[in-house]
């Protein structure tokens, strides 16, 4: 199975490692709600037409409305969904975790649905990856599945409108400080390995006002910033400022 990918300019993602079949039917139980309510010819199907892929950090996995790469379920590792300015900024909408899953790169299992989004991996990451053409099969014949698919679309979407009502609406500190507070407790450590322009990606924002944002936290002794790092020092001030 060949994993279709988009690619942007000025990038150079590697090879993901040859997929493996298997029996993933613990994932599903774990991770699907509908598992249960499947026949055992659609849960062969989805098993026959899942693989374990791996994407080396930067990565593009789907590139858009036109693309329809599968249903992803992340094993290790962060994805990053982000859209692009008229002027080429990157502006991340949410980050997918392991444990979760995505639909949003199945565009033609979802009908109606239209967005330009691009995924990539944000770090070394593992995925199980469903065929998009097996899990349309079944989600076309099982309601459960495909109420599940429109059910997780329309939380991404709502992920994403959040996102661009912060970079609309919410100021440049304060978003840092959101950001920032939102990465310690996702990853449980207050030392963020980050470079200035990765923040800017995630924020929507230049790395120019990162730059200076930082530089006003780091004295003020809320954060100390090194290279591609920054640790919360004061997170109770960081709390405030993120209100």
């Amino acid at each position: 199975m060949l994993v279709r990918t988009a690619r942007t300019e000025g990038r150079s993602p590697g090879d993901g490692v040859a997929p493996r079949p298997g029996d993933f039917s613990d994932l599903y139980i774990r991770n699907f709600s509908f598992w249960p309510h499947l026949t055992d010819g659609q849960r062969s199907l989805l098993n026959g037409h899942s693989h374990v892929v791996s994407f080396a950090k930067g990565r593009l996995l789907f590139g858009g409305s036109d693309d329809c790469v599968g249903v992803v379920l992340v094993k290790t590792g962060r994805l990053r969904a982000y859209t692009l300015s008229e002027d080429g900024r990157e502006v991340t909408l949410y980050s997918v975790f392991p444990g979760e899953v995505e639909v949003l790169t199945a565009t033609c299992v979802l009908k109606d649905i239209t967005y330009h989004v691009f995924v990539e991996a944000a770090e070394d990451t593992t995925v199980l990856l469903t065929d998009s053409a097996a899990f349309r099969a079944v989600a076309d014949s099982n309601i459960y599945a495909r109420c599940a698919a429109y059910e997780r679309a329309a939380r991404r979407l709502s992920e994403m409108l959040h996102a661009l009502q912060e970079v609309l609406f919410v100021s440049a500190d304060k978003r840092l400080a959101r950001f920032l507070l939102g990465e310690s407790r996702q990853l449980g450590t207050d030392k963020l390995k980050l470079t200035q322009a990765q923040i800017a990606s995630y924020m929507g924002s230049a790395r120019e006002v990162v730059s200076r944002l930082l530089r006003d936290l780091s004295a003020a002794g809320l954060v100390r910033a090194g290279r591609g790092t920054v640790t919360l020092l004061d997170r109770e001030a960081l709390e405030k400022m993120a209100r």
